[in-house]
């Protein structure tokens, strides 16, 4: 059957499109030609490339270039133990990126595993059951409560039926399925009453469907055909690292050729000036930084997961950190994904109910003070009392049956009704379903003459204040309902005191208005009312005199209670974290604008303008300043004015998951590193498609948690806060690591080229330079990694996109820098070469000590860009001091032990030697605090200055 919009189609025309049998189905011989016309009912797998293939394109990445090239230089040079862990290295990353090719297969098998495994079906008549991959469109489905619905099928028949659709709708409550006609043609997924879909779950009640779309063409085969769409980008610190690599490959031929050039019109042999280039250029490429990289990410993932964000791929952990904006769903996400009761009105009184969401335990407050026994309000008791027994949930387990139920049982019990006593106290005897004709639902219950309740602190007379009717035993109707029906069925109200009185026009507009006030803060609101029956009448149980006309007539209005998904109580924080970090969080859900607004506002989401300008000012619910979008409001914006309206718009409701889709690509071309989260089927394409997709570890779906990058353990947005900081830490000692080691090798550069342009001979031996590179250098570079967050790392913007790995000076530091750790090595050089004529070693041995030694002073300037080593503390990371005297240790054996010296072409050096040493190494870090004492007593003196003024 083509693709229509089956939700807005006469059943007829349903049924003559699809030349089926409402009574019969098709039969086997039909169902077998449409199962060879459109497939198999199942999702589509993406084409795979061979494993070969894939391993193969790892090796096109500039950085595993650059390994590569560090290789051959050390394998040329004779150092093969040194060349075999760089290929091990190379090997290592290629196998990790052919294991992350994998992604989108998993999340489509995933996806798989949640479609049904088998279907009932009408076949030549005949209830059967068979594979759901057999299934075809034209079968008629027989849904019950507890199955998976097998495709997206249109009802012709519901009996109570709910459906849980939250993984694609975002709903968090199971959605009312009924057989009804007439429902436009744009209607909103979530919707679309007459329709369910592949993978959802029938919660409640039970219904006939005629199947309509199968495999791909159902909604959840096209979120995977949009999974294998979304395309996955290199992260920023990806693109940051390649675009290094060229420049360090770039810059390592110009070294050779400069060297070549140089050393032949002084009049040098080829071969020796060839070897000289191929030594500077082993200076130029930092061996150790991918690995280092590597480490530091696999660190910072370990630090992560402590924080409850498991990161999948080891190049997205920085990309939090320069997120601009986070896009969430709400359900389960932002909220608890727990139906709560917030608020009950009784009378002219309203109460807030306190307790930790999905607990039983709390208690009740009205104008800022707690209710010490609700027994004292006959009105809030009766209201409790309606809410327990008109009710088919259970506490049991932490709460059965339908959410909203089960709210009402919980706030019951935070007011000392217990559902065991009463139920057992007040046995049932009739019940008249919730039908969405009526939208109320009645029960009927035995009621002693004169029976006490007890209530919470106290009793309550049923007969004296709640006008019980005389006798010895009668029957109560209770009802609970829509607001506006319960009012018009009431002709009496009780107030505040327990007094009952005929209801006046006067008490039906103070209703109306509650109940709007309550609707307005995104409150699910239900109505509770009763009526007691004479005894006389008590022959009408068990009969089926009981009808709704019957029973709903003549109530007494009890009062209101209003529930919601609550926010996550972390989340307003964390919203204000990001919101002072310049992050944009952004709300996208598939559940009603004014539910969505209010939750936005009660976590400040619409409370700050950025200075970037993507958000607007503060505003009201439904839309404040342009903030709020629906989904049909969106699908009358080309990209372009998608893109335009998304600088503004912090809340999307009522959204599709292409929409989804849509509204990450337009953060991202408006120039936005996009974060997305969410644990439904309908967030994984955009989760896929954003810089980096975050799922929800407890209740995200397989799909979800495998196109994604980061997983949060806890489902907690708060959680995404942290990840920020260790996204932005993990960055900013890259960019220490990258600045110390850049420094150093440009050090040794310096070191090595002044001493060739001078006509010396080389300073260091190509195993000096690539034990310095490998060994020496990257130990204390590694433990920078380790350094904690600097104050005030989240209060920072977030780094421009296109940012450089050198942008903010960091090029002309490590220039600055290797500059003083390069020329006060190459007159320590100088002064031995005098000191020892003719003493190549030893000279030799005076310039491999003051280069690591002044690279061992350098490395605790570069734990911070804007604070110097004194201000940082000595000792608040000890594994840069460890790593530090541990690489110092090695120096000294490298110099003085005998069976390194032949190794390393060294020879011990004296008290003499080690003083020029110290002086000369310590010289870099002497002048740069010299600088920072006359810039810190320059901006004292222009700080008085402007005071005095």
């Amino acid at each position: 059957m083509p693709e229509r919009a089956w939700h807005s189609m006469q059943m007829e025309e349903i049924l003559r499109e699809g030349e089926t049998d409402l009574e019969r189905g098709l039969s086997q011989v039909e169902a077998a030609a449409r199962l060879e016309h459109f497939g198999p009912n199942s999702l589509v797998e993406p084409p795979r490339a061979s494993v070969l293939k894939l391993f193969l394109a790892q090796f096109k990445d500039t950085m595993v270039l650059m390994l590569l090239a560090a290789a051959a230089f050390s394998g040329l040079i004779g150092e093969r133990l040194d060349a075999y862990a760089i290929l091990a290295i190379v090997a290592l990353n290629a196998a990790l990126g052919v294991f992350q090719e994998y992604r989108a297969e998993q999340a489509i098998a995933a996806l798989r595993q949640m479609t049904a495994p088998t279907a009932v079906v009408l076949r030549d008549g005949v209830e059967t059951r068979l594979p759901a991959t057999r299934l075809v469109p034209g079968d008629i489905l027989l849904l019950d409560a507890g199955d998976r619905v097998p495709a997206d099928a249109r009802l012709f028949q519901a009996s109570q039926l709910y459906c849980d659709e939250s993984a694609l709708t975002g709903e968090s409550r199971p959605a009312k399925k009924e057989a009804v006609t007439g429902l436009p043609g744009d209607c909103a997924l979530g919707d679309r009453r007459n329709m369910v879909h592949m993978g959802s779950l029938v919660t409640r009640g039970r219904a006939r469907a005629v199947a309509v779309a199968t495999g791909m063409n159902t909604e959840v085969g096209h979120i995977a055909g949009l999974i294998t769409e979304a395309e996955s980008e290199e992260t920023p610190l990806m693109r940051r690292f390649e675009q290094l690599g060229k420049s360090l490959i770039v810059l390592s031929l110009a070294i050779c050729a400069a060297v070549v050039v140089m050393g032949i019109a002084h009049g040098e042999k080829l071969l020796a000036m060839v070897l000289a280039g191929i030594s500077l250029a082993v200076a130029a490429v930092p061996e150790g930084l991918p690995a280092i990289v590597t480490i530091t990410l696999a660190l910072g993932v370990r630090r992560m997961a402590a924080r409850h964000a498991i990161t999948r791929r080891l190049p997205a952990v920085e990309t939090l950190g320069c997120a601009t904006v986070i896009c969430s769903d709400k359900t389960g996400t932002l909220t608890q994904n727990v139906m709560t009761v917030r608020e009950v009105v009784v009378g002219r009184t309203s109460y807030v109910v306190s307790g930790k969401e999905g607990e039983f335990s709390g208690g009740f407050a009205t104008g800022g003070r707690p209710v010490a026994d609700t027994a004292a309000s006959p009105a809030l008791q009766w209201t409790l009392l309606i809410a327990t027994l008109c009710n088919n949930a259970s506490l049991a387990e932490g709460g059965q049956g339908d959410p909203t139920e089960v709210a009402l049982l919980a706030a019951a019990a935070k007011g000392g009704v217990r559902q065991g006593k009463t139920v057992a106290r007040y046995p049932r005897v009739v019940e008249i379903p919730f039908e969405s004709a009526r939208r109320r639902m009645s029960t009927v219950h035995r009621w002693a003459e004169g029976e006490r309740w007890e209530g919470s602190g106290g009793t309550a007379e049923v007969r004296r204040r709640a006008g019980a009717a005389g006798g010895r035993t009668g029957l109560m109707v209770l009802v609970k309902g829509a607001p506006d029906t319960i009012a018009d069925l009431c002709t009496h109200i009780l107030d505040d005191g327990g007094g009952i009185r005929p209801i006046l026009p006067i008490d039906r507009s103070r209703l109306a208005r509650q109940a709007e006030g309550m609707a307005r803060k995104a409150l699910r609101v239900l109505a509770m009312a009763y009526r007691p029956v004479a005894p006389a009448q008590g022959s009408l149980v068990g009969t089926e005199a009981w009808t709704a006309d019957v029973a709903e007539r003549d109530l007494v209005f009890a009062g209101m209670m209003g529930m919601m998904d609550p926010p996550r109580p972390e989340v307003y924080r964390a919203v204000q974290v990001c919101l002072g970090a310049g992050i944009m969080p952004v709300m996208i859900t598939g559940d009603h604008p004014a539910t969505a607004a209010a939750v936005a506002e009660e976590i400040g989401l619409f409370g700050q303008i950025l200075g970037n300008g993507s958000a607007a000012g503060p505003g009201r619910a439904g839309g404040p300043g342009g903030m709020l979008l629906t989904g049909a409001e969106l699908d009358r914006l080309d990209d372009r004015e998608l893109a335009r309206r998304a600088r503004t718009v912090r809340v999307y409701a009522r959204v599709s998951p292409g929409h989804k889709l849509r509204i990450v690509r337009a953060l991202k071309e408006n120039g936005h590193i996009v974060a997305m989260t969410g644990d439904g089927v309908n967030d994984a394409p955009a989760v896929k498609e954003a810089d980096i997709g975050v799922a929800m570890g407890i209740s995200g779906t397989d799909v979800t948690k495998e196109a994604s990058a980061m997983v949060l353990t806890d489902d907690n947005f708060a959680s995404i806060v942290a990840a920020v900081e260790e996204g932005r830490a993990i960055y900013d000692n890259i960019r220490k690591f990258v600045r110390y080691l850049l420094g150093c090798n440009l050090g040794e550069i310096i070191t090595v080229a002044g001493a060739l342009a001078a006509g010396l001979p080389l300073p260091l031996t190509p195993i000096q330079i690539l034990w310095m590179n490998l060994v020496t250098d990257g130990l204390p570079a590694m433990a920078l990694g380790l350094e904690k967050p600097e104050r005030a790392l989240v209060r920072r913007p977030p780094r421009p996109p296109d940012e450089g790995i050198f942008a903010r000076r960091l090029g002309i530091k490590i220039l600055g820098r290797g500059l003083l750790v390069g020329l006060p090595t190459l007159a320590a050089f100088l002064w031995a070469m005098a000191r020892v004529p003719g003493d190549l070693p030893y000279a030799r041995s005076v310039a491999f000590a003051t280069l690591i030694t002044a690279q061992l002073i350098y490395v605790f300037d570069c734990r911070s860009e804007s604070r110097g080593p004194l201000a940082m503390g000595a000792f608040t990371n000890w594994w840069l001091t460890g790593a530090s005297l541990l690489s110092f240790v090695m120096l000294l054996g490298a110099v003085h032990w005998r069976p390194l010296q032949p190794v390393f072409e060294t020879v011990p050096l004296g008290p003499t030697e080690w003083l020029v040493v110290l002086v000369a190494s310590g010289l870099g870090n002497f002048l740069v605090g010299l600088r920072r004492i006359f810039i810190y007593y320059g901006r004292e003196r222009l700080v008085r200055i402007e005071r005095s003024s």
